[in-house]
């Protein structure tokens, strides 16, 4: 019996590809795996209906915390953007992708699918995982170049319920640490979005008069409390989600390059990752030295580059990680963020392991000579006023 484990979501692509699997792959068992990384429940529970209904076997795998804990906090240390937006849909793929692994080594399958098309990254991100392996991969959407208006007559012949709307043709991906809408109109870079896009996050014209100031407090670069309380990093990403959100903060609107090398319009919607990238951020300031921060800035954006292309099995990504676990040893501290009308600034910080002195910095303190700075003023810039003076001859 060939049985192939399909990575699986609910919707329309995913869907379809459980037939088709079984009429054009020769598939005796199709084995279906949903992952539970923060999607709204209703859409958990309604993958899960269907896939018993339409799949011969379905797993669905609670992995919040893992999810949060292995992947989101390590990108908060990461100061993870990807061309200046939070990455979120990327992070949880790699985490799906070895889920489906587990389950096919369980049910000694022969193959491993997904339900991506041809033209965008998530392709790439599962099969960095899915190849590493010895089993088969099968990309049904891709190998037959199919198009959503096939799919869509292909669903009502097969009797699977088709999601996609004309009225609403936004194809949305959301998990814990943020939310993903593309397609339909969206694709013209020149059409504004509506508001009816955006779920997570108020109008920032509509939001509150009145700003907040929430506190996040770190231990070794992690979030681990809110407003003064102690919180587990689920617990205070959903909290800080409906805080944020209220007041209209993180929101993006971009041209984004895909690994491919097309360019897509994409918009976004990641509350809670904004303030807590903002915080961190804002308190490496006052625990790291300037050549840390400078070499930091460089490590920081190839890590979210991997991250952004799925390739966490690459040796480059756990060097990476080392280095930054060492830095954020001494990143340690609480950050207050005002909140107000889309926007998100630091206003105060304060670490037990700051490179930072008030009494040296001070203009009123005396612990240091300022007369001690003059023989290094008599060096500063010397090349250049010798260089001055040669081309002044």
């Amino acid at each position: 019996m060939k049985k192939v484990v399909l990575a699986y979501s609910g919707g329309l692509d995913t869907s379809v590809c459980i037939p088709i699997l079984k009429e054009n792959y020769g598939f005796d068992k199709v084995i279906t795996v949903t992952v539970d990384v923060g999607q709204p429940a209703e859409e958990i529970e309604a993958a899960s209906k269907k896939a018993k209904l339409i799949a011969d076997k379905h797993y669905t795998i609670d992995a919040k915390d893992e999810f949060v804990n292995d992947y989101i906090f390590r990108a908060i240390k990461a100061n993870a953007a990807y061309e200046g937006y939070v990455i979120g849909t990327s992070l949880a793929r790699p985490l799906i992708a070895r889920k489906c692994v587990e389950v096919a080594k369980k049910e000694g399958a022969d193959a491993l699918a997904h339900g991506c098309t041809g033209k965008g990254n998530d392709q790439l991100r599962f099969e960095a995982v899915f190849r590493a392996t010895d089993l088969a991969v099968i990309a049904p959407m891709r190998d037959m170049n199919l198009t959503r208006k096939w799919e869509i007559e292909y669903a009502k012949k097969h009797g699977i319920p088709v999601p996609v709307t004309k009225a609403k043709p936004w194809s949305v991906d959301e998990n814990i640490w943020s939310r993903s809408i593309e397609g339909g109109r969206l694709e013209d870079p020149s059409f504004m979005p509506p508001e009816e896009i955006y779920k997570w996050t108020t109008d920032p014209l509509k939001a509150p008069d009145k700003p907040d100031i929430v506190s996040i407090g770190f231990k070794e670069g992690v979030p681990v409390s809110l407003n003064g309380k102690k919180m587990g990093g689920v617990e205070l990403i959903l909290e800080l989600h409906g805080i944020a959100g209220r007041h209209g903060v993180g929101r993006t609107d971009m041209m984004e390059d895909r690994v491919l090398g097309l360019k897509a319009r994409e918009n976004y919607e990641h509350p809670a990752a904004t303030v807590l990238l903002t915080a961190h951020k804002d308190l490496e300031k006052l625990c790291l030295s300037r050549a840390e921060l400078r070499f930091k800035a460089a490590v920081d954006e190839a890590w979210a580059e991997l991250g952004y292309m799925g390739l966490v099995e690459e040796p480059l990504y756990a060097d990476l990680n080392a280095f930054i676990d060492e830095t954020q040893k001494r990143v340690n501290g609480t950050v207050k963020v005002k909140l107000y009308k889309g926007s998100c600034m630091p206003v105060a910080r304060e670490s037990p392991t700051a490179l930072y002195s008030e009494e040296l910095v001070s203009f009123d303190g005396k612990s240091l000579d300022q007369k001690d700075a003059e023989g290094y003023a008599k060096f500063y810039g010397f090349q250049a006023r010798l260089y001055k003076k040669l081309i002044n001859q």
